[in-house]
């Protein structure tokens, strides 16, 4: 008889794929496959609109926010490119 430990760790293997990387389960495909970028970026927004409706966050709030992170990080990426060529 499996232990609780051995349940859950099989049971977790499972859930998260042979090597661990794995977002969900395996799930039929029924459609275009997705990349793990677009599938990534469904479910930010899915989740971003749940805490919006739910009131936890501010969905307009978190858009600039989000901007400007991704704004700083593309200029830091440039200015490390910059600073290689000199």
């Amino acid at each position: 008889m499996q232990s609780h430990l051995e349940h859950m760790a099989k049971k977790r293997h499972i859930a998260h794929g042979a090597d661990g990387d794995d977002l969900v389960a395996p799930k039929k495909v029924t459609g275009k496959e997705l990349s793990e970028a677009e599938e990534l970026s469904a479910r930010i927004s899915t989740l971003v609109e749940m805490l919006h409706e739910k009131g936890v966050i501010n969905k307009n709030e978190y858009g600039r926010t989000v901007a400007m992170r991704l704004h700083e990080i593309s200029k830091a990426g440039a200015f490390a490119e910059l600073d290689e060529e000199l």
